[in-house]
């Protein structure tokens, strides 16, 4: 690592793909630091809350609270907001275009739903790509890299670099965060960069989020909401982010 903060993110990029980890797992992922000063990353992380130390280890932040834990669990958080979002999302998904698709819970609901038409699909998540199977006429690609078990998605620099020769006509993100001083936001350092790497990609840009997401922040940045073209929401997203929205010329449904 070149330097604290680097060794840091990535022992918080380490930790949310695991969910939990044993200090002794930690000493394996970086065997050049020496115990000390990896108990010291430890403490100073908790104290940021980038992470919640435990007897012999770490674990998630995300897990801990429900923000971006095993896709199950989501997945029966929210469930009305979730499958209202992914009606009015309807609207975007034309045929015979090309998506990234990206992964969660909201994503997942839109695909549950996808019209059998021929659309080109691109999408992280396994969980995605398990409901677009039932359709007939959508080609779907799956992403390459690592599985992540607790959201059932793939990610890494395959992935990322994967998408570099794709031209979307639609990205579709789901986020688990989002603040008015750090913008869209998820737990995972390399889903960030996918996300990212999907909205340069695409023409048009999407961010699915129920409204219990907002005011709150995450470890790693996704974007900036005037980077995005709409936000589709629920009925109880605030008149603060209904604000917002107006002032960025993002829109909101």
């Amino acid at each position: 690592m070149d330097t604290m903060e680097q060794r840091r993110n990535a022992i918080v990029e380490f930790i949310n793909e695991k969910g939990n980890i044993t200090f002794a797992q930690l000493e394996k992922r970086f065997p050049n630091v020496s115990q000390m000063t990896l108990r010291t990353d430890l403490k100073a992380l908790d104290e940021l809350r980038k992470i919640v130390r435990v007897h012999g280890g770490a674990k998630s932040v995300e897990v801990v609270l429900g923000t971006d834990d095993y896709i199950g669990q989501r997945a029966v958080r929210n469930v009305e907001e979730k499958e209202s979002i992914a009606k009015k999302a309807l609207k975007f998904i034309r045929p015979n275009i090309t998506v990234f698709l990206d992964s969660g819970s909201t994503t997942t609901a839109l695909a549950r739903i996808w019209p059998d038409q021929p659309d080109f699909i691109f999408t992280s998540s396994i969980v995605c790509a398990a409901e677009l199977s039932k359709l007939k006429n959508p080609t779907v690609f799956i992403v390459g890299g690592k599985l992540n078990k607790y959201s059932m998605s793939v990610c890494g620099l395959q992935a990322i670099e994967s998408l570099k020769s794709v031209n979307f006509d639609l990205a579709v993100l789901g986020v688990t965060s989002y603040s008015s001083d750090s913008g869209f936001s998820c737990g995972v350092l390399m889903e960030s960069y996918l996300k990212q790497a999907a909205l340069r990609q695409s023409a048009e840009k999407i961010v699915l989020m129920d409204s219990s997401k907002t005011g709150k922040k995450s470890t790693f940045q996704v974007c900036w909401l005037k980077e995005v073209d709409t936000v589709i929401s629920d009925q109880n997203i605030s008149d603060d982010f209904q604000t917002e929205c107006e002032e960025a010329g993002v829109a909101l449904l």
